[in-house]
């Protein structure tokens, strides 16, 4: 039988611009990876999104990640009419894979995408997945979907490889280029191929995993590991508040030693970090194992909302301001620091374990996408003139504009009549003497 199915110059093909790539979801991930390679080679931006795909096409980056110049600039094709995945030759799927409010994997958004793919995949293509998974989903879940949908035959008719994410949202320094990137293909022909495209984009080169589900645990456990560490860093705040110690201090002493990792406590959101370790923990529970580190670290990063909101009662107590009904405000919305991005914060987990204290907070967020937090979360955000008058204000996110925040702005926001101006800093990002007075109840992690 005969099983070299794909043209040995695809490669060459797509360099020269005779055979295009596609990349299926434009999103924080998928986007910037688009226009990344249609710097180098013909590439086709499909997204199931039509008004998502309309912002594209008329120069708007909703994500921010490159920018509106950026995107009015490039000359991806942005789609979504799924029959123009026909012309392309390689595919590079890179949708968001959640988890659902049991934190099982929610498989439905990649199950979809290669449901949609398969329709249109033609003989000789390479599909290359980047979203993060458990070990053995691209050729499990995925492959059998392409197949069925295709009517083509893995390995004689397509190849597959996967190559997982590292973009971090938000970030200007660890970008695409910028960080090595992991590949992996079936085999040495579809590997080869798959190192050669990602290697016209990524400068810090990539490394070649072993096999698919290297490459699949290789990624899972990254973000696993920041978690635990984090959670650590969570753990230790809870404690050191207990004994009245400043655990930013404590860190900061503690980093002075070379090998001590710089971890800070805080809200764990996001697609990655807060999710990733339920797919390692599925999988493994699948096998007859029950994780201990691993669902310890996240059972301490998934009460770090109900913990602040503990500690924001105790401060209104003790600054002698009736609880219910107290106005407080959240300034910050989204799952990290200057980015737009509002799925998966955590957030929302302030906002909703202060509705148990009969409190509906005033919420702003400038830099956050509104219209997604509405449909996310069915929040409606405030603006910065509506925090005023407030009995304690939640900074919970460190988006630059509030970073330049002066002392009398600050203090502007809380009601003159409360003998106390609580205030609670998440990320620890405001000069702590400057608010250790008898004027504020200052608190952070």
């Amino acid at each position: 039988m005969n099983t070299q199915v794909v043209n040995e110059n695809l490669y060459q093909e797509i360099v020269t611009k005779q055979a295009n790539i596609s990349l299926i979801g434009l999103g924080y991930v998928g986007m910037p990876i688009a226009v990344a390679f249609a710097k180098k080679i013909n590439v086709i931006g499909f997204d199931i999104s039509s008004e998502k795909v309309e912002l594209y096409k008329n120069g708007i980056d909703p994500t921010k990640e490159v920018g509106n110049e950026a995107i009015k600039q490039t000359t991806v094709e942005f789609t979504s009419n799924e029959e123009d995945l026909k012309k392309a030759k390689f595919h590079i799927v890179a949708v968001p894979t959640p988890v659902n409010a049991d934190h099982t994997p929610d498989l439905r958004p990649i199950q979809g995408a290669s449901r949609t793919l398969g329709k249109n995949l033609t003989k000789g293509s390479i599909v290359v997945y980047e979203s993060t998974v458990y070990p053995g989903v691209t050729e499990d879940i995925c492959v059998p979907i392409l197949e069925e949908e295709s009517g083509l035959k893995c390995g004689i008719d397509f190849k597959v490889g996967y190559s997982p994410e590292r973009i971090n949202p938000g970030d200007t320094v660890h970008r695409l280029e910028t960080i090595i990137k992991v590949v992996s293909g079936m085999d040495e022909e579809s590997l080869d191929i798959i190192a050669k495209v990602y290697e016209l984009v990524v400068d810090a080169g990539v490394y070649k995993a072993e096999s698919i589900k290297v490459a699949e645990a290789a990624k899972v456990i990254e973000n696993s590991q920041r978690d635990i560490n984090i959670a650590f860093m969570n753990e230790l705040s809870i404690i050191f508040n207990k004994m009245d110690i400043d655990t930013k201090a404590v860190l900061k002493a503690a980093g002075t030693k070379w090998n001590f990792l710089n971890f800070s406590p805080g809200l764990v959101g996001g697609h990655c970090i807060g999710v990733d370790p339920y797919y390692l923990t599925y999988k493994a529970e699948q096998l007859g194992y029950r994780s201990q580190i691993i669902l310890s670290g996240r059972r301490i990063n998934d009460d770090m909302g109900k913990y602040v909101v503990e500690n924001l009662v105790k401060s209104l107590i003790k600054s002698n301001i009736p609880v219910a009904g107290a106005k407080v405000a959240i300034l910050g919305f989204t799952f990290k620091e200057d980015c737009p991005d509002t799925r998966n914060t955590r957030v929302i987990d302030i906002v909703e374990e202060l509705k148990e204290y009969g409190i509906t907070p005033v919420i702003a967020d400038p830099v956050a996408d509104a219209e997604e937090a509405h449909h996310e979360y069915g929040i409606f955000f405030d603006s910065m003139e509506d925090v005023k008058d407030m009995d304690a204000v939640i900074l919970a996110v460190a988006h630059k504009e509030f970073m330049d925040l002066s002392h009398e702005e600050i203090s502007n926001w809380f009601n003159s009549m409360n003998e106390k101006k609580v205030l609670l800093d998440i990320k620890g990002v405001l000069n702590r003497k400057d608010y250790e007075t008898n004027e504020y109840k200052y608190w952070r992690l």
